[in-house]
């Protein structure tokens, strides 16, 4: 999509004309639409197509004025391209609304359109039903260019790249993520463990893991260094199971159904590398990514074994269908090993507990470093990308004692989410930490506002919000 400013309203498929909700003035208007407007009250959302001549004008309701947010907009503006992919118009006109808030608003425009224009399917041309046709432009009238538009662009495409990592199949997940990490960006460096080194480097509660299935794991690692004078350097830790069955701690089915997006936190962190260095962020920024299928079979790792990470904590295996904890563990111990941290954030799909307690919307973090957990909140709060900060009851990891181990991986269901975040916990050291467990809005049952399918790519714009805070 061709983004693109006028000072008019020029030839179009469609003009957009936003209204908020309340009385409309004759001088609001840039032509005469008769009667269209007797029962459209301008509520966030509405639509209503109506003509001038042969021009197809669709108004559009922005809400009450004196209430409007960033939020409100891209939920308005994804009814827009809703309705013009359904009618397959190519190019849409965009009244920009009389506000004092430019930037602000023009913010929600454009993430609401962009984020909401996004088609992945893999059906057949020749059967589908109606496809949704791409807009091609869209050209914003009675606005100035604005200098964040790239920007914005920029950092939609990256979740846009996510979204595209998480809904692919899960057969072929493996080779598209090594395939995108290795061309990431110019500035980036990638490395990649294979089983061997993996091995040699002492992972064995990914190779725990990764037992049962038939295609190797790997260790991905992907640095953006904005910042050379700069000793600080954030590591973002993602979960990259990229298919769970569960194990022999086996999911029902339609527990499985939605287990491609298990990877989810690796994708996030992955996008999040890829946009810093697009956007030249000051900051000094590496994702690792621990990948591996969790299946079934005669050589999957089994409940009551006993396993040694790289941390040297061993691991009694209480369910196997905790694994994205075990992997996750060598991925902070080789964090603080290797890359010398002044922040970890790991990023993942984790706990079904997360979900009962916050829903689909919002993700839980956890973190035992306030500064820590209050930029990420300001992060969260600025992107909308809703995350709530959750309690770390030190004495809930009572029940992660073993007796023949330093840990049991799973414990009672109550205070679940909690209790794996402190299992988390255990190998960051007195590093700063954050876990953000996204299993809510990550993957999301049927479409919704600018989230038009499955995959959200959420926790991308949160997270690059957060480094431009510390850049």
């Amino acid at each position: 999509m061709k983004i693109a400013f006028s000072k008019n309203l020029e030839k179009a498929d469609v003009w957009v004309i936003p209204f908020w909700e309340g009385p409309k003035e004759a001088a609001d208007l840039p032509l005469s639409i008769g009667r269209a407007l007797d029962d459209f009250k301008g509520k966030n959302g509405e639509t209503a197509l109506c003509y001038a001549g042969d021009q197809r004008i669709l108004l559009v309701g922005l809400g009450k004025q004196e209430s409007a947010t960033v939020e409100a907009l891209r939920k308005a503006y994804a009814a827009v391209v809703k309705f013009a992919t359904s009618k397959k118009w190519k190019r849409i006109d965009v009244l920009f609304p009389k506000c004092k808030q430019k930037e602000e608003f023009f913010k929600g425009i454009a993430e609401g359109i962009l984020l909401t224009h996004y088609i992945f399917s893999y059906k057949h041309d020749s059967i589908k039903e109606d496809p949704p046709v791409p807009i091609e432009k869209v050209v914003f009238a009675g606005v100035e260019p604005l200098k964040s538009c790239e920007e914005i662009e920029t950092v939609v495409n990256g979740v846009h790249f996510v979204r595209d990592l998480v809904n692919g199949n899960a057969d072929e997940k493996r080779e598209a993520f090594l395939k995108a990490a290795k061309h990431l960006h110019p500035k980036v460096k990638t490395t990649v463990l294979d089983k061997k080194q993996i091995e040699k480097e002492g992972m064995g509660l990914l190779l725990a893991v990764n037992r049962g299935s038939t295609i190797d794991p790997a260790f991905v690692q992907a640095a953006y260094t904005g910042n050379p004078k700069s000793k600080n350097r954030i590591v973002l830790v993602g979960k990259g199971v990229l298919y769970d069955t569960g194990g022999l701690s086996l999911k029902p089915t339609d527990g499985m159904l939605a287990m491609k997006c298990d990877m989810a936190g690796a994708a996030t962190v992955l996008g999040v590398v890829k946009v810093a260095a697009e956007l030249g962020l000051k900051v000094n920024v590496t994702a690792v990514m621990p990948l591996t299928e969790n299946c079934i079979d005669a050589n999957s790792y089994k409940p009551g074994d006993v396993y040694r990470g790289l941390s040297k904590k061993t691991i009694e295996i209480t369910n196997t269908d905790a694994e994205g904890r075990l992997i996750l563990a060598d991925a902070i111990a080789y964090a603080v090993k290797h890359l010398r941290p002044s922040a970890i954030i790991d990023v993942a799909t984790l706990t079904g507990a997360c979900v009962i307690a916050l829903g689909d919307d919002i993700s839980g973090l956890f973190s035992h470093h306030d500064e820590l957990a209050d930029e990420l909140l300001e992060a969260s709060e600025y992107s909308d990308e809703i995350t709530w900060r959750m309690p770390l009851h030190a004495d809930y990891l009572e029940s992660y004692k073993s007796e023949i181990a330093d840990l049991i991986n799973s414990g009672s269901r109550e205070g679940a989410a909690i209790k794996a975040a402190l299992f988390l916990k255990e190998f960051a050291g007195d590093i700063p930490w954050a876990h953000i467990d996204i299993a809510g809005p990550a993957f999301i049952p049927k479409p919704k506002h600018y989230n038009p399918m499955k995959g959200t790519g959420y926790g991308l714009r949160l997270l690059v919000e957060f480094l431009k805070l510390r850049a």
